[in-house]
C-alpha cells in the first residue's frame, strides 16, 4: 500500500489565538524553561560531583533531571518561537521527529519512575540486601535498558504515525506534534488509520500501565512494611524517604493517563493542549523542586558545592 501523504508541513495553532496574550505567555514560558534547565542542571551537577550522592537513589535522580531537561527542550523552544512568529509551521519530518523524542523521553521517564519505586522498595523492605541487589552494575544496566526501551517504543509511535495518510488540513490544534492531534488530520484509508490508532493506544497503555502497576505494587509493600515499624518516629523517617517520589509519580502518571488512556470519544482539541501544558511543561520543573525542597541530602550537597565554589559561607 502506497503512503498517500501529501502534506509537507503542519501548522501548530498553539495554546491560544489571542494575540495580546502571546507576549505575556512568551515571558512566562521562557522563565519556566530557563528555571527548568537551571534547576535540573544544578541537581545533575551536584549528583555527579558529590561523592556522598553516589548511591542508586541519586543515580536515578540524576537520570530524571537529565530527562526533564531534554523533555522540555523537545517542545518549549518551538512553542516560544511560535509565540513571536506569524510563520508557525513545522515540516513533516520535524513534526515526526518531535513526536518521536517527546514519546522517547516521556516513556523513559515513566519506566524510570517505576525503577525508582523499586529502589525505595528494596531500601525499606530489604535493607540488609540493598547494596547487593542495587549495586552499581545493576543500576547502570537498568538505566541503559530503560533508555533503550523508551527509544524503541517511541520509534514504534513515529513510524506508525508517519504511515498515516495526511491529505487534507495541516492545522494541528496543539503546541507540539503529538499522536492524537495528528490522528485528527488523518484521511484516506480509514481501516489503516484505525488499525494504527489502536496499535498506538495499546502500546502507550502498556508502557504507562505496566510501570504504574509496578509502582503500586512496590508502594503497597512499602506501606505494609512501614506500618509494622513500632515507633512513630521510625515510620515517619521511612515514609519521608519515598514521599517525594510518590508525589512526582502522582503528578506524572495522573496527567499521562488522562491524556493517553482516555476513550477516543472524550478527546477535546480545545482543552487537551491546556492539560498537556501541565504534563509537558510544568511536570519537568516540579520534579527538581519537589526533590530538592524535600530532600535533606540534596540540599546539604548543594550547600557543600556552593561553599567549594566561593569563599562565602552559607
Amino acid at each position: 500500500m502506497l503512503n498517500q501523504t501529501s502534506v509537507t508541513e503542519f501548522l501548530l495553532l498553539g495554546v491560544t489565538d489571542i494575540q495580546v496574550l502571546k507576549p505575556v505567555l512568551f515571558v512566562i514560558f521562557l522563565a519556566i524553561y530557563i528555571v527548568n534547565v537551571a534547576v535540573n542542571g544544578v541537581i545533575l551537577m551536584v549528583v555527579i560531583s558529590d561523592s556522598r550522592l553516589h548511591s542508586p537513589m541519586y543515580f536515578f535522580l540524576g537520570n530524571l533531571s537529565c530527562l526533564d531537561i531534554c523533555f522540555s527542550t523537545v517542545t518549549l523552544p518551538k512553542m516560544l518561537e511560535n509565540f513571536l512568529s506569524t510563520h508557525k509551521t513545522i515540516s513533516f519530518l520535524g513534526c515526526i521527529s518531535q513526536l518521536h523524542f517527546f514519546h522517547f523521553l516521556g516513556s523513559t521517564e515513566a519506566m524510570l519512575l517505576a525503577v525508582m519505586a523499586f529502589d525505595r522498595f528494596v531500601a525499606i523492605c530489604k535493607p540488609l540486601r540493598y547494596t547487593v541487589i542495587m549495586n552499581h552494575q545493576v543500576c547502570t544496566q537498568v538505566a541503559v535498558t530503560v533508555w533503550i526501551i523508551g527509544f524503541f517504543h517511541a520509534l514504534l509511535h513515529s513510524v506508525m504515525t508517519s504511515r498515516i495518510n495526511f491529505c487534507g488540513s495541516n492545522r494541528i490544534h496543539h503546541f507540539f506534534c503529538d499522536v492524537k492531534p495528528l490522528l485528527e488530520l488523518a484521511c484516506g484509508d480509514t481501516d489503516l488509520n484505525e488499525w494504527l490508532l489502536h496499535s498506538i493506544i495499546l502500546a502507550t497503555a502498556l508502557l504507562i500501565l505496566c510501570p504504574f502497576g509496578l509502582i503500586l505494587g512496590s508502594y503497597g509493600r512499602i506501606l505494609a512494611t512501614i506500618f509494622r515499624i513500632p515507633s512513630a518516629a521510625g515510620r515517619l523517617k521511612a515514609f519521608s524517604t519515598c514521599s517525594s517520589h510518590l508525589l512526582v509519580v502522582c503528578v506524572f502518571y495522573g496527567t499521562a493517563i488522562f491524556i493517553y488512556i482516555r476513550p477516543k470519544a472524550s478527546y477535546d482539541p480545545a482543552s487537551d493542549p491546556l492539560v498537556s501544558l501541565f504534563y509537558a511543561v510544568v511536570t519537568p520543573i516540579l520534579n527538581p523542586i519537589i526533590y530538592s525542597l524535600r530532600n535533606a541530602d540534596v540540599k546539604a550537597a548543594l550547600k557543600r558545592t556552593i561553599q567549594k565554589m566561593g569563599p562565602a559561607k552559607i
